[in-house]
């Protein structure tokens, strides 16, 4: 296996080895429609791996079976729409109203955006595969016709004109079942990939059960996901365990990311611009992390902070220095080009990495966790002149300097009595994310230049007391 490299448009950053999954996607022993004891035909996801669009084809041969059975009547775009309406954040018949909720937490605002584009995405294929009517031309109108079976009632609303469709003169209870299953299936895909700023390349295995059709199995951890979503402001955690009973990792233990038998979920931010990153969304990444002895399939790892909690960390001063007219030097900084993801654990089922970074013959290693949550914690300059109530309006003069290796080489978590300091990373995102894991995380500022508005605006950004650092 081939070291695996997350490349950063010209830095990267490598760990782990390469997986390749795809000779496991979309392979099934069994079909998904299948004949039974009775003759009736019966549908369910075979166990296997499965990305989304595979669920859809799938799901496209119970939307097929109703088109058949309706017979005449049939409108393809009227149920169409109704599932549109389902998957939608707003509406009558949104199953998933978060557009109306207007949250102000950043992993609100997070998850709302990707459920919307999720449903989207979701919608679109679904139209796509039924245009080509590929069921219809696989199956047959007559086992399509004889496609039977009871389906929970889950109260997802119908449109007028589906309702009307559904109990009209080639409607009825029967038809009414499949399409009843249709809608809850759809809904607990999107709601599954919410996590996952990728959800399009997720390998999820599905193991077939007589007991939970399809993706029924995620109900429980999917009703504990929303009901922290739409309760209460969700912590990074909480995303983290239902992403891991979505892939069926089997892990108790719950850190800010896992590895599992397809691949390895991090924070979405290690792959995109510290400034403008997401901050709760989660990535899959085809890579073994933690080697597992002599086996080639990855074990399940949860990964850790290598400090619970950060409040209780030891910590260094960033100490002064001579104060600077905001006319910061880029140095050799921006030579730092790769950086390396290790195991610092023992490879248990909890584990620790480390964000390892080079410069010249110096090599400075923090908590990748750490990196994490600073990024997570982290403040952007205000847009507004006004400042925070309590702030007080600092002279230039007293900012301090500080060069990254001067903040890295520091034991603990780095923090300062007082005072405003500047941290020259040169504006590389690898230098970046190693500030992050190594600044204490309460008022830590990510500029985008150091130009003079910038900087006052950056005065007025975080918490409107303590020490404040600026990196850029």
């Amino acid at each position: 296996m081939s070291e695996y490299r997350l490349t950063l448009e010209n830095r990267s950053i490598v760990w782990g080895a390469s997986i390749d999954i795809e000779p496991l996607i979309g392979k099934f022993s069994i079909d998904s429609i299948k004949q039974q004891e009775n003759k009736r035909v019966d549908w369910n996801l075979p166990s296997g791996v499965y990305r989304a669009k595979d669920i859809v084809i799938e799901l496209d041969k119970l939307l097929e079976a109703i088109i058949v059975q309706l017979g005449e009547t049939a409108d393809p775009e009227t149920l169409l729409e109704n599932i549109q309406a389902n998957l939608a954040i707003s509406g009558r018949e949104s199953v998933l109203p978060l557009g109306p909720l207007a949250f102000e937490d950043k992993a609100g605002v997070e998850l709302t955006l990707q459920a919307k584009r999720i449903g989207e995405g979701l919608t679109h294929w679904a139209r796509e595969l039924n245009s080509q009517k590929r069921s219809l031309k696989q199956y047959g109108e007559s086992v399509l016709n004889d496609l039977k079976f009871r389906s929970h009632c889950d109260h997802h609303l119908l449109t007028p004109k589906a309702n009307a469709l559904l109990f009209g003169p080639t409607g009825g209870p029967e038809v009414m079942q499949l399409f009843n299953e249709l809608l809850h299936q759809f809904v607990l895909l999107r709601d599954a990939l919410i996590p996952f700023d990728n959800w399009e390349e997720v390998p999820i295995e599905v193991k077939e059960s007589e007991n939970a059709k399809g993706l029924r199995f995620l109900e429980q951890a999917r009703t504990e996901f929303l009901t922290e979503l739409m309760v209460r402001k969700i912590s990074h955690k909480a995303l983290i365990k239902y992403a891991q009973s979505v892939l069926s990792s089997g892990l108790s233990t719950v850190g800010y990311g896992f590895q599992y038998r397809l691949g390895t979920i991090l924070p979405a931010s290690l792959g995109a611009s510290v400034a403008v990153a997401p901050r709760y969304l989660l990535h899959w990444y085809p890579v073994q992390t933690v080697l597992n002895g002599t086996s080639d399939e990855p074990a399940a790892v949860a990964f850790d902070y290598e400090y619970h909690d950060y409040y209780s960390a030891p910590r260094s001063m960033a100490g002064t220095s001579s104060a600077i007219q905001l006319e910061f030097r880029n140095h050799e900084l921006g030579d730092a080009s790769e950086a390396q993801i290790i195991v610092g654990g023992d490879g248990s089922d909890r584990t620790v990495l480390q964000i390892s970074l080079q410069f010249g013959s110096a090599n400075y290693v923090v908590d990748l966790g750490q990196a994490f949550r600073g990024h997570r914690f982290m403040y952007r300059p205000k847009t507004t002149s006004k400042p925070d109530s309590g702030t007080v309006p600092v002279n230039p003069t007293s900012i301090s300097e500080h060069h990254a290796w001067d903040i890295l080489r520091l034991a603990g978590l780095v923090t300062n009595d007082s005072g405003i300091h500047f941290i020259t990373a040169g504006g590389n995102d690898l230098v970046l994310w190693a500030l992050l894991g190594k600044l204490y995380p309460e008022n830590v500022i990510v500029l985008d230049s150091v130009e003079e508005d910038e900087i006052e605006a950056a005065k007025i950004s975080g918490k409107g007391f303590g020490t404040k650092f600026l990196i850029r």
